[in-house]
């Protein structure tokens, strides 16, 4: 039996009663140090998602929740059990079958997302292209723009070498047992990606930019995961990278894609 939650103000990042009866039914019984627990799994979450959403530091985090060493232990105990990655996988799940498509996508969409970083870090470089020293996210969506799989590296890693560590991850997810085609830009014809995913049984899609186009334009197919980015951006933890290992970035986003569907879902 859980405590009773805290008797304290409410932020508007904090989940509704509706998205947090979708989590309980996943969440692991007891607590890291194997005590009983003192503190509502809601009050955890909810400072978590108040974490991720204004982008403040562990130790900013207001007095009215649980301490910030209980909640960010908590995070790192679901990151070790990798929460929110499962969590993710059924959110994405269910909201596919809301919206009448087969639970497991067969076409995807894969990109990269080069994000200044902060000093601390021992993971990052310079893109070039882009100017930016920091990371690079690399994802691969269904075409929802739901996230299947996500590897956080060093911005001075070239697209088309990072795209083999993203495929290699998503063969390892049950969600792409169906896949079988691939949209990419046209970096990805480079360095056997091609060659690559071919070897997972799916085909890799080229989307190319027309060499007489000017400014920007919406492409076929590749808006997708471009949206997906901007969901990400509109969580100021993410706005720049802060993390010191790539892992925990990627916990970052798993956490934003859930806490978008939770959302989704509750609304439905």
């Amino acid at each position: 039996m859980l405590p009773n939650k805290l008797n304290r103000k409410t932020y508007p990042t904090d989940t509704t009663e509706a998205e947090f009866q979708l989590i309980v039914p996943h969440l692991p019984p007891g607590c890291p140090l194997g005590r009983k627990m003192k503190w509502h799994w809601q009050d955890l979450i909810d400072g978590m998602f108040y974490v991720l959403h204004t982008g403040c530091k562990w130790r900013h985090l207001p007095g009215d929740f649980p301490p910030w060493q209980t909640v960010y232990r908590y995070f790192r105990w679901l990151q070790i059990r990798q929460f929110w990655e499962n969590l993710n996988a059924l959110l994405s799940v269910k909201l596919r079958e809301k919206a009448g498509r087969k639970a497991k996508p067969t076409a995807a969409s894969i990109d990269s997302q080069s994000v200044k970083a902060s000093e601390t870090g021992c993971f990052h470089g310079y893109d070039a292209g882009k100017h930016i020293k920091g990371v690079k996210r690399h994802i691969l969506v269904d075409t929802q723009g739901l996230l299947l799989t996500v590897v956080v590296h060093s911005a001075a890693e070239q697209d088309y070498q990072a795209a083999h560590q993203v495929l290699e991850r998503a063969s390892r997810n049950p969600r792409t047992e169906d896949l079988k085609l691939i949209w990419a830009d046209g970096i990805y014809q480079k360095g056997g990606v091609a060659e690559g995913a071919k070897g997972y049984g799916w085909e890799l899609s080229v989307i190319k930019r027309s060499d007489d186009q000017k400014g920007f334009k919406v492409l076929p197919r590749r808006w997708v995961v471009e949206r997906t980015f901007s969901w990400l951006m509109k969580r100021r933890r993410l706005v720049r990278e802060y993390e010191r290992q790539p892992a925990t970035s990627e916990v970052f986003i798993y956490l934003s894609m859930c806490r978008l569907m939770l959302r989704r879902l509750a609304s439905l």
